[in-house]
């Protein structure tokens, strides 16, 4: 009997030096040097890649926003303020007791199949409302010009890039409702056209947020 209670004994202290020990080095030591090594080489990322403007952080470069202007009253869903760039459709992005739009607590996509009804009933109406709201003095946009993303929400709802054609599709609209220059607003989005990845992976994109930010310091300037 002794013997059987040291032998417990002796088991459960192993154990317990054990578990402290693994909560030491997994829960506080590695831990802390993951996030040491991240701050030192790559801070911008490890922080959040945070979009700054005016001393302030304004968003990350890694989620969409919108670009609103105030709800009325009767509105269900508010106008885009045309001042900006428009970013893609967040359509998935439902509202409910946790989540308003790019809110960040819920993401996804409409689920709707490419022959759904609502889904063909959307992209037309999103088509008519692009060539709408870009429609400016001396620039008159066709349908043909509106491409995919201009129409359609990602994956995840929370895209922050949108093409290089939606974004020229855009430029002549920006510059009419901001008073600038339309090869003024045209080098902005050039700035902002990031290549694919080494040269073959993913798409050629336009950071919406980061664009925006630039457009804002331009108009501010005067």
């Amino acid at each position: 009997m002794n013997t059987s209670l040291a032998t417990t004994a002796r088991l459960t202290g192993a154990a317990l030096r054990a578990l402290l020990a693994l909560t030491v080095v997994c829960g506080v030591l590695y831990p802390l040097a993951v996030t040491g090594l991240a701050q030192a080489l790559f801070p911008h990322q490890a922080n959040g890649s945070e979009v700054r403007s005016e001393g302030k952080v304004v968003g990350s470069s890694l989620i969409g926003q919108r670009y609103d202007l105030p709800l009325t009253k009767g509105d269900s869903t508010p106008a885009p303020d045309l001042r900006w760039f428009q970013p893609r459709p967040s359509d998935g992005l439902g509202e409910n007791t946790v989540n308003t739009q790019y809110k960040l607590q819920v993401s996804g996509a409409t689920n709707r199949a490419g022959d759904s009804p609502d889904l063909v009933k959307a992209v037309k109406a999103a088509k008519a409302a692009v060539l709408a709201d870009n429609t400016a003095p001396g620039y008159t946009p066709k349908p043909s010009d509106i491409p995919a993303d201009a129409v359609t929400s990602s994956g995840s709802g929370l895209d922050p890039d949108i093409s290089p054609a939606y974004a020229a599709l855009q430029i002549h609209r920006v510059a009419a409702r901001n008073h600038l220059p339309v090869p003024e607003v045209t080098r902005l989005v050039t700035a902002h056209t990031t290549n694919r990845t080494l040269g073959f992976l993913g798409e050629p994109r336009v950071n919406v947020l980061e664009l925006n930010v630039a457009l804002g310091e331009v108009v501010r300037k005067g």
